[in-house]
């Protein structure tokens, strides 16, 4: 298990011993849901997350990606979109120093219990008087927009991706309105081929659009994150294609 200090608690690492669990029946489940339950039981992020009493392994993402670009700064203002069950939330809190020092606001349709240190509203960023709401909670720029929303699997691949970008060019929208200078956006994509009308905008608004796949995401998700950082401003058009985001991971 590796020993992270930088407001993460320990991590366990792809090289840690664990016994593998079985399920004791599967009476009443479905095989899909065999597998999950089997999946979850034999996961060290999912043990992890329990232990440090982190809402879900996603917050084991967020952690990896920060570590990795250092994008999280005591004092910051962060939004996090489509933030339940508030595993990213928590991360956010400890690395700003949320509510001394930074600010975390929170956005989910589903609703959530109380985080200490966050603010969390309950509403659905698709709908207009979204955006309005976090802007009024905010009171002015912030320094972080963080996404990982992602529409319910309708199991189509193409149709999947396709929703998930349009959640991430709603999210890179609101970031082109909120952010101040230097800012930092994170968005949960599906590679696939239709991202092009997301990443153009962002290569122009940012210094510099990379790709990571966290290890914290499982293998077989087509979940990948961009990241932007240094916001220079809202592009005026989307412009030509420019090289395509440097890949980390």
């Amino acid at each position: 298990m590796a020993n992270k200090s930088s407001g993460g608690g320990d991590r366990r690492g792809s090289g840690s011993r664990q016994t593998t669990v079985k399920l004791r029946t599967a009476r009443g489940r479905t095989a899909s849901s065999q597998r999950w339950l089997q999946r979850q039981l034999n996961d060290p992020y999912v043990a992890e997350s329990k232990r440090l009493g982190y809402r879900s392994r996603a917050a084991f993402k967020l952690i990896e990606i920060d570590d990795r670009f250092k994008l999280l700064k005591k004092g910051q203002r962060v939004v996090d979109l489509g933030c339940a069950p508030g595993g990213w939330t928590q991360i956010a809190v400890q690395r700003v120093g949320a509510p001394d020092k930074g600010q975390v606001v929170g956005l989910d349709i589903l609703p959530l219990d109380p985080i200490s240190g966050a603010e969390l509203l309950l509403a659905d960023f698709t709908e207009a008087e979204a955006p309005e709401l976090l802007k009024a909670k905010l009171g002015g720029p912030v320094d972080v927009v963080l996404s990982d929303m992602a529409a319910s699997s309708t199991g189509h691949r193409k149709t999947d991706h396709i929703r998930i970008v349009m959640l991430a060019e709603l999210a890179l929208d609101f970031a082109f309105e909120v952010l101040a200078p230097n800012g930092v956006f994170v968005a949960k994509v599906f590679l696939g081929g239709s991202e092009r009308d997301l990443l153009n905008p962002m290569r122009q608004a940012f210094r510099q659009v990379r790709h990571f796949k966290p290890p914290a995401s499982r293998s077989e998700s087509a979940e990948t994150y961009v990241i932007a950082t240094g916001f220079r401003g809202r592009p005026e058009t989307a412009g030509e294609a420019d090289p395509e985001p440097e890949e980390e991971g």
